[in-house]
């Protein structure tokens, strides 16, 4: 594949600082999950309808957002994307005013959709924009940028909606029905100035992505051998490698995403004050960044893509193990170190899905942004375990997650790929 990419930083600094609107945006749900709870009075199953209303926009708008794609092509995709993720945010401050648990619903469906339009753009853009051996590499720095604003964000979020919060539902028992609903009317309108803010900072941003210099690239552009390859296809549905990927991908983000928006609130189940718990989503993007340093430094000169993606797999079944196992803070914390076992999977997954798919690269790449709503089942699954059995038992829905995303690595990236594409594919 080739591309009109100039070789430079300025590409780089631009997508990386989109990857940390991605962060900071989508990991605020972690300390929205706990915070409406409080304010709408919810249980774990409807609580966990934060996550599900976020990411499903990514399975309903991945094929729309490549039709844009096709017509605004990537730079003005990414404008438009920002756009539309403002006017998410702005749907929360009628929701907070009325303390409506649908309006908030419907404003995460929309920012979701922002990020639909925005991911299908940049993922494949920061893929296509080098060799592609290293994409692992330069997505590992893309998400450096993410997981640092998905660190700070909930930190900063928390601080505002979450203060105090500790001991909340015995004091509103105590309060008279009048009271009370005040109260949480109260709780509710924290979220106004944070989102106002980020109305503010998305418009700015999506103003400077739409007059910068940012070129655009030929996704549709083939070299010799994945020309060859794809002679004769007509469908993205003819690669197996490609399909098994966004199966990989489904199950990935369900749980990285269980991974730091669980950890607050079981936190708080295994006995730890909201005070401190709502800081754990940090550790966890800490020890994906941690992850991603080392995916920087290793790949592709001591380790390869698929050998990161697989050993990490692994890392995800032990440490999904001992937290089930252990109790209290201890159990809490293997959750948390769950984002270094995650870090290496998903950069992996883009180069590996997308090798040897050609022409079709935009469509290939909404059908792995359709499986990012892996993000809203897994998570509401846990939910509904949590209420059935324990917040901890639940946990059992990671393994077989983390198992099949070993076997992609090891064998279900080469399957049905010719032997032209494979060779130029990293050796393991």
């Amino acid at each position: 594949m080739t591309t009109t990419v100039k070789k430079g930083i300025q590409p780089i600094f631009i997508i990386g600082a989109l990857f940390f609107i991605f962060g900071f945006v989508t990991w605020l749900n972690s300390v929205l999950i706990p915070y409406l709870k409080l304010a709408c009075e919810l249980n774990n199953f409807e609580s966990y309808l934060v996550a599900f209303a976020f990411y499903i926009s990514y399975l309903v708008m991945a094929i729309p957002s490549a039709s844009v794609l096709n017509k605004t092509g990537f730079k003005n995709g990414m404008a438009l994307g920002l756009v539309v993720m403002g006017i998410g945010a702005l749907i929360f401050i009628p929701a907070a005013l009325t303390r409506t648990y649908a309006l908030f619903l419907l404003g995460l469906f929309v920012q979701g959709t922002g990020l639909a339009l925005l991911q299908t753009a940049s993922n494949p853009y920061i893929t296509i924009l080098g060799p592609a051996d290293s994409a692992a590499k330069r997505i590992s720095i893309m998400g450096i940028c993410n997981k640092v604003a998905g660190a700070i964000a909930p930190i900063i979020l928390g601080a505002i909606a979450l203060k105090d919060a500790d001991g909340f539902h015995a004091r509103l028992a105590e309060m008279s029905p009048a009271a009370k609903v005040a109260e949480l009317n109260l709780l509710a309108s924290r979220v106004i100035l944070p989102y106002a803010v980020i109305i503010v900072v998305l418009l700015i941003l999506a103003v400077l992505i739409y007059f910068s210099t940012l070129p655009e690239i030929d996704a549709d552009k083939e070299d010799e051998a994945v020309s060859m390859a794809t002679a004769g296809k007509t469908s993205v549905f003819q690669f197996p490698h490609l399909l098994l990927g966004v199966l990989t991908m489904f199950l990935y983000v369900g749980v990285e995403v269980m991974a730091g928006d669980t950890v607050i609130s079981y936190g708080a189940y295994q006995g730890v004050p909201l005070a401190t718990a709502k800081f754990f989503t940090s550790f966890t993007l800490l020890g994906m960044i941690l992850g991603y340093l080392v995916g920087i430094v290793c790949i592709p000169k001591y380790l390869s893509q698929e050998n990161a993606m697989k050993w990490f797999a692994a890392l995800g079944v032990i440490l999904t193990l001992v937290a089930i196992f252990t109790t209290s803070y201890v159990s809490v914390l293997f959750i948390a170190l769950l984002g270094f076992a995650n870090s290496m999977v998903y950069p992996a997954i883009w180069p590996l899905a997308l090798n040897g798919v050609g022409r079709f690269t935009k469509i290939a790449s909404s059908l792995l942004i359709m499986g990012i709503a892996g993000g809203a089942v897994i998570p509401l699954l846990y939910g509904a375990l949590a209420d059935i059995v324990n917040p901890q038992q639940a946990y059992w829905i990671m393994v077989p997650c983390y198992v099949y995303i070993f076997y992609y690595a090891t064998s279900g990236c080469k399957v049905g790929k010719s032997t032209a594409v494979l060779k130029n594919q990293p050796v393991i």
